[in-house]
């Protein structure tokens, strides 16, 4: 079965972008099958796989896909084969959704319908999260019904974390399932005292529950996004990708 796995955190600016491509290259570096699905209108993850050129591509794409209930499309007809994993690019029309799916029929379902039209069997699909809450990020939470969290090694990261968590309770209470929350991923930890602080208050309010990765501020991995490539099909080695793979074998053997 396909493990879904939907990188979420409603607060901007926290490295999510950064987390999904790494994971995805991490997986797909330890011989698994993996598709990045970029479901922010931003299409930040876009850009960072050198994609940039379809975000504003016509029909069909991710956003009329989503659009559209009567008739299914196969999501396999916007996939986009790169050397290291699959990718569904976003795009820009995408901005309206929201709106568009604002008293939709099955309005927070429509991934989980795409992904049900997948004609292919990947090993893992990875699901790039706008940062806000709404109903695309809905949809990633249901169809995923796995979450990866990333968040800033800043105080700021409490409250936000917080929204989230309600945010998932209410989808498990409204759909009568369970989401699996499968660890934190602390981004651009730099050496000072608020850092040290949050990361105390990671392991200390998750630490039994989940596991928390610290993924240091390191140039490399800029330069990896501005090549549109992971870490790991980087020319540049970083101490970073030990981590990321680190996080790859935990959801290897949890999700």
């Amino acid at each position: 079965m396909t493990s879904k796995i939907a990188v979420s955190n409603q607060k901007g600016g926290v490295g999510k972008t950064t987390t999904t491509i790494n994971v995805a290259g991490a997986l797909a570096n330890q011989g698994q099958d993996v598709l990045l699905v970029d479901l922010d209108p931003q299409g930040h993850a876009t850009e960072g796989l050198g994609l940039a050129d379809v975000y504003e591509s016509s029909e069909p794409h991710l956003g009329s896909a989503l659009a559209t209930i009567d008739e299914v499309p196969n999501i396999s007809d916007i996939v986009y084969s790169q050397d290291e994993f699959d990718v569904v690019p976003a795009n820009v029309d995408m901005f309206t959704l929201e709106t568009d799916l604002t008293g939709a029929m099955r309005s927070r379902e429509r991934l989980q319908l795409l992904f049900d039209a997948l004609d292919y069997d990947y090993d893992f699909v990875v699901v790039d999260c706008p940062p806000s809450l709404g109903h695309l990020t809905d949809n990633a939470l249901l169809a995923c019904q796995n979450v990866l969290i990333p968040a800033l090694a800043e105080g700021t990261s409490i409250r936000a974390l917080e929204i989230l968590y309600d945010q998932i309770e209410s989808i498990e209470q409204g759909y009568d399932l369970q989401i699996n929350e499968l660890g934190l991923v602390a981004n651009r930890v730099e050496h000072d005292g608020e850092a040290a602080e949050m990361m105390d208050w990671f392991d200390d309010t998750f630490g039994d529950q989940l596991p928390v990765w610290e993924i240091r501020k390191r140039v490399a991995l800029k330069r990896a996004w501005n090549n549109g490539v992971s870490i790991f099909a980087h020319e540049e080695d970083s101490d970073m990708e030990a981590e990321f793979a680190q996080i790859a074998t935990h959801l290897e053997e949890v999700a």
